[in-house]
Order: structure tokens, then sequence, then C-alpha cells
């Protein structure tokens, strides 16, 4: 188990697990229309066996999972324990710390106070927050809400994990902290996951619109949709069926997980709801009750580096093809002891929602993943690997990452080339097309300086929520 002294960087709502990086898994695309439950009567003991199995393989502790297609409710179920030492069972209406799927709501307060003609996507942080120190560099809130404004990010600080669990440690420390921090890169040149944008996002909509964040999400969001499962997180205050968070090791073994003071998370992931209610979140926000048109396209469209570079990460949400291929938007969450993934599949418009409560070896993607397979489809794609001219792409390759230097080693086999992400084992990646190679999420591709015609001079590592560019040496 990671103690609290690490900090919650271990835990702190990490888009997409990196463990998809160099999984043994073979992933997919789409080849099948949706299947209907009533086409297929098998189709939800499947989907049953699918999200419980989990549980009984000891990867879990509970598991609340849901698919819902258009009308059909195709899987609304829950397994496993809410609470292992009163031996709970696991309701279906258990409420889960969702984490980073907090940013989402936060993406969408700061779109509709800009409808409403109460800021600016290019507003710079500091019209708002006067006081903050950008180091001479233009940061808006539009860099804020797709992660490439390059400010430090607080969860990735030594000092932060003991702070964390700190009933004492109040909003303006954690303000005082990021102050502390200097920039990653400039604004727009590269895109790292970062808890701190969101957060302070969070001060810009208490500002803008005159409430606290969390009278603003109760009454703009929660209400008007009958989420009446979904709360700000407080963990001093009792509420009824709250699962219990867990870690549980690779040998099974579970022990309880720490409690943070949602003091500080706050914006980028204090929110806590529970399955049903992110299934009615999911389809009013695609649905078209929650953003203007125009919002809404705003919302999912990739957002860009300065150089044109699409990412694969709108505001708050994941844009893009899942693990198997099949077009996606959502977002994962993770604190101690939770682990959620809330998606959709527009192409189907299906909502599929996975709660763990415990971090542990199982992802909630991979099940989310499996989940909208079954129903939709797929097929296992050829597997191609690099048959040109290695000696170019071959050498070291060092860039900013998340909280630390990236480095990714390059060497040459029999077969291509073997990748190497901070010293792990080198693996092969299946080769895609031109310079790019990847397998699932991760994509790797190398560039060459001057257009097409000069040496190959940086790699660039691609993910939702992450778009990182590292020079060779």
């Amino acid at each position: 188990m990671v103690n609290n002294s690490e900090g919650y960087r271990a835990f702190m709502l990490k888009p997409i697990g990196f463990h998809a990086i160099l999984g043994a898994v073979a992933f997919a695309t789409i080849f099948a229309a949706p299947v209907s439950a009533q086409a297929d009567s098998s189709l939800a003991q499947r989907l049953d066996s699918i999200a419980g199995r989990w549980v009984q393989r000891k990867y879990a502790v509970g598991i609340v999972a849901a698919v819902v297609q258009d009308d059909d409710t195709l899987l609304m179920q829950s397994y496993g324990k809410a609470d292992v030492e009163w031996d709970v069972p696991m309701p279906l209406d258990a409420m889960f710390v969702i984490g980073s799927v907090t940013k989402q709501f936060t993406a969408v307060a700061v779109l509709r106070l800009r409808d409403e003609g109460k800021l600016s996507l290019e507003d710079d942080i500091t019209k708002w927050l006067p006081d903050f120190d950008t180091h001479g560099h233009s940061v808006t809130l539009r860099h804020l809400l797709n992660h490439t404004a390059g400010i430090g990010d607080f969860t990735e600080a030594p000092e932060f994990g003991g702070l964390s669990t700190n009933i004492r440690f109040p909003r303006d420390s954690a303000y005082a902290l990021l102050q502390r921090l200097p920039p990653q890169f400039a604004p727009g040149e590269i895109q790292i996951y970062n808890n701190s944008g969101f957060w302070l996002l969070g001060l810009v909509i208490e500002k803008a619109s005159g409430m606290s964040y969390e009278d603003y999400v109760e009454k703009n969001i929660f209400a008007p949709l009958g989420m009446t499962r979904s709360m700000y997180c407080n963990s001093l205050e009792n509420v009824p069926r709250r699962a219990h968070g867990y870690f549980v090791s690779r040998d099974s073994v579970i022990r309880p997980a720490w409690t943070i003071v949602h003091t500080w998370p706050f914006s980028a992931g204090s929110l806590c709801s529970t399955a049903g209610d992110m299934v009615t979140w999911l389809q009013a926000l695609h649905g078209g009750k929650v953003l203007t048109p125009e919002s809404y396209a705003e919302f999912i469209s990739p957002a860009r580096l300065n150089d044109g570079t699409p990412l694969r990460y709108g505001m708050g949400i994941q844009v893009g093809p899942d693990p198997s291929g099949l077009m996606y938007l959502g977002h994962g969450g993770r604190a101690p002891g939770f682990w959620v993934e809330v998606g959709w599949y527009p192409e189907a418009r299906m909502a599929v929602v996975v709660m763990i409560n415990n971090v542990g070896p199982l992802d909630p993607q991979e099940v989310v993943t499996l989940l909208a397979d079954e129903v939709l489809g797929w097929t296992i794609p050829p597997r191609h690997f690099f048959t040109g001219d290695p000696a170019p792409l071959v050498g070291r390759y060092v860039g900013a990452g998340r909280g630390e230097e990236m480095v990714i080693e390059v060497t040459q086999t029999e077969n291509g080339i073997r990748f190497s992400i901070g010293g792990s084992p080198p693996r092969q990646i299946p080769w895609i097309e031109g310079l790019t190679f990847g397998r699932g999420l991760p994509r790797f591709i190398f560039r060459r300086a001057n257009g097409d015609s000069g040496p190959v001079a940086e790699l660039r590592y691609s993910m939702p929520g992450a778009h990182m560019v590292l020079r060779k040496q």
C-alpha cells in the first residue's frame, strides 16, 4: 500500500491508468451495430458476469456498474461490500467519491457562466486572481480547462501528502503552496494533466457567480437534474449508504484507505455521487439539457496546442477512441479508496458507469471497455510491426512529465524497435502508420526536424489528458 506520506499524487485523478501503456491486452474496433436487450435475452447475464467477476477474483472490494442505452437499462447492479469491517453489502445507490469526474462539472460551470456573460474563456487568470504569479506568461481559463497552462501542480509537490489529510489544511494554504511552485512549461506548448488548473477554476467560479462552488453545483446542476444522491463530499458528515474506501494489493490484501480533507481537492475532485445519478448526468449532458449546442460542441471538441496539434481531451473530458477503438466521451476519477469511470458512447447513445470502492489492481476503465464491447460488438485488429529502418528512431528521449522528468529509451531489435518508459523493461509496441506506434490508448509519435526531410528530433507521447514532447538527446 502507498502510505499517505507519499501524497495524493499516487491516486489523485489520473485520467487513464499508465499501466495501459504496455498492457498485454489486444485491443478492439467496432464491427457490429448496437445489440438491444430485447434482441438478446442473455445480454444482461453476460454484462452481469463481466461486472461481477472482479469481486469474485478479489480484485475489488465492491462495485456498482451501470449500462444504459437510450431508455433501456441493460445493467444496473451492485457487487461485494460497501464496508468490509461490518460486512455491509454494497447498495445500488452507494455514494462514492468520484474524484476527477468532478472536472467536467467544473468545466460545465465555467461554460455556463461564459454564456451568461460573466466571464470569457480567454480571460487571463490574473483578471480573477490578481495576486497569482504566472511568471510572465499569459495563462487563460481555456488553458486551465485543457491542462495546457503549464502551472505547477500542488498534488505533485513532495510536502502535499501529509497536508492532504490534515483537517487544519485550509484552502488558502493550498493556494499558497501552489503559488510557490515554478511553471512546468510555457502555456500551450505541451499538455500535462494538472489538478491545480481545475482547482483555480473553482475560485473563478466563486468570484464570477457570487456563490460558493458547492452551492453553485448543487443549485445549478444537481437540483435541476434531480441528482438527489450527489453532493460536495464532506468527510465529517454522516451520509446514508456511503461506501467506505480501501486499498487492495495484488495479493488481495485489503486495507482501509485514509480519509482526505475535502477543503482542498475542491473543484478538481471533491464531488460525491452514485452510479444512478451519473447515468442521469450523462444522459442530460449529452442529451442537450445542460449546455447550449454551441457550448456543448466546444466542450467536446479536442483542444489544440500552439502548433495546432489536436489533443485527445476537450474541457474536463476525454475525447476520442476508448482502448477498443470505440468513440468515447468520458473521464476517470481516483481518490484514496475510490476509483471510478464515467463514460458516454455517442454513436450508441449509451452511458456506462463503473464505481469501485478501492484502489488496486483493477482499473474501472477496463471494465467499462469490456461492457461496451459486449453490447456494441468488437473484433481484434491485426497487429503490425515496424519494417522500416529503425536506426533513425533509436535513442534516448527526454522531456517534461507529470511531476518529474520523462525519459523514453528506444532500442533496436530483430523485429523492429522497443520502448522503455522511465526505466521499465523494454516492450515492443505495434506500428500504426508512418512514424506512429501505439497499443490501446497510448501513442508514440516520432517527429523529424524540418518537416519530413530532417533527422528524427523528438518523440511525442500522447494519451487522453497528456501530450508530452521529448527531445532526442
